[in-house]
């Protein structure tokens, strides 16, 4: 190469970074951090009985020139953090006018009021705007914003147009409360006279540029994971309490916690939300940082089932052939995968009369339990499980409809996890 080529060359890889740091609304991250998913929520299509209430949904198009204020619990923490938002089941496009994240008053969930002088706005690529296509989703800038693990964060989000579509992607069961209110209030303080609402729309996830020893651990689950039967705004579901007795151990402080499940949802057939297979890629193999991924998922499909002979043996054949390929799909990434297993039912509606249900579960976490094809079996069942009738909830943990556990509960299956199965440090 000549002399004057040489110059052109270099002249040219200056003029690129000079633009790159021209562009610099960005932070930059070393060598060393790398992204890691530190909350989500898995995105489903919206039920009519859990829209935006009235007045933010109406003439086929929700939350047009309003505000929605959501609280998110983040599991790791780091110096840095971007969001993700989602329009896997939206109508029409999604198009967000104006995002900021700051610091909830007092630090607590659920609060429509932030502290003063916290809130920072969210760009798209250096706008504050963007449309998040059909099916599709958005991720955010990287905001310097430090965030400490399982601190709570609140995210604003103005709609001028609103979604012109009653096809709109949430989570309903945020177990933790949003705030609504007609205009543009991203940097308001305190939305006074916000109509409160339990659920999370769009906001599909939050990750931190953090340590290179923090990874993270995806939960695949159902309303047993997404938190039926715990506190509204007390983040006290069983990942939760899990994340926070991870983080008093020094080894495993750098582990996030992330949940994706759903009530109601299934492994092998639709239900509230998409297959727990046809899932996999989003909520677990697309997520940042995952080093482990947790199947507690089954329940609906027995119970879901007809309660006959040669159905209940057909769909347990079918769990035990879906898990193998979440196994085999997960390892292709390098994700280990944990099993648990399936909790008593008796007495509830899933429970039937000929006990061909109760066989299926037995049999399902047989082979759990023994197969060798989980890297690692957690026993939910033996853990909740009442000790003189091991087909039913110990009444200690039931919410008394004898499927979903109390916060005790919970609390015994985040004891109940070993901590050395997500050692980090």
């Amino acid at each position: 190469m000549s002399k004057a080529s040489s110059f052109v060359s270099l002249a040219a890889a200056a003029a690129l970074v000079l633009a790159s740091q021209a562009i610099g609304a960005t932070p930059s991250s070393t060598a060393e951090e790398h992204w890691v998913h530190s909350w989500a929520s898995m995105p489903q299509l919206t039920e009519s009985s859990n829209m935006p209430p009235a007045p933010f949904t109406q003439n086929g198009v929700v939350l047009a020139n309003a505000t929605l204020r959501q609280t998110v619990h983040v599991s790791a923490g780091g110096d840095q953090l971007r969001l993700r938002f989602s329009n896997a089941f939206g109508g029409a496009p999604l198009p967000i006018t104006a995002v900021t994240i700051a610091r909830p008053r007092g630090g607590a969930a659920g609060v429509n009021a932030i502290e003063p002088g916290t809130s920072r706005p969210v760009t798209f690529r250096g706008r504050g705007s963007t449309t998040v296509q059909r099916g599709a989703e958005v991720v955010s800038d990287p905001v310097a914003f430090p965030v400490q693990a399982q601190a709570n964060l609140t995210v604003t989000t103005y709609l001028a147009q609103g979604q012109a579509s009653t096809g709109i992607t949430s989570h309903p069961g945020s177990r933790t409360t949003s705030h609504l209110l007609a205009g543009n209030h991203v940097n308001t303080e305190t939305m006074n006279g916000s109509t409160p609402t339990d659920h999370w729309y769009f906001l599909h996830g939050l990750e931190v540029l953090s340590e290179p020893d923090t990874a993270a651990v995806v939960v695949l689950g159902d309303s047993l994971t997404d938190g039926r039967g715990s506190t509204t705004n007390a983040n006290n579901r069983w990942p939760d309490l899990l994340l926070a007795r991870l983080q008093t151990r020094p080894d495993t402080a750098g582990t996030a916690v992330v949940n994706q499940a759903a009530g109601g949802n299934r492994v092998l057939r639709d239900g509230l939300g998409p297959n727990a297979l046809s899932r996999l890629d989003r909520d677990v193999l697309a997520q940042s940082g995952v080093e482990w991924l947790v199947v507690f998922e089954g329940v609906n499909d027995i119970g879901g089932a007809p309660a006959t002979q040669a159905d209940q043996q057909l769909i347990g054949t079918e769990l035990i052939d879906a898990y193998d390929q979440i196994i085999t799909r997960a390892h292709a990434q390098g994700i280990r995968v944990h099993g648990a297993t399936i909790t008593p039912f008796g007495g509830n509606g899933y429970d039937d009369a000929t006990g061909h249900r109760e066989r299926t579960r037995q049999a399902v976490n047989t082979w759990i339990r023994t197969s060798g094809r989980f890297d690692a079996v957690i026993d939910f069942d033996q853990t909740v499980r009442d000790p003189a009738q091991p087909r039913r909830l110990n009444a200690a943990y039931d919410t008394g409809d004898h499927l979903h556990l109390n916060p005790a509960g919970y609390r015994a299956l985040a004891d109940a996890v070993p901590a050395d199965l997500f050692t980090t440090g």
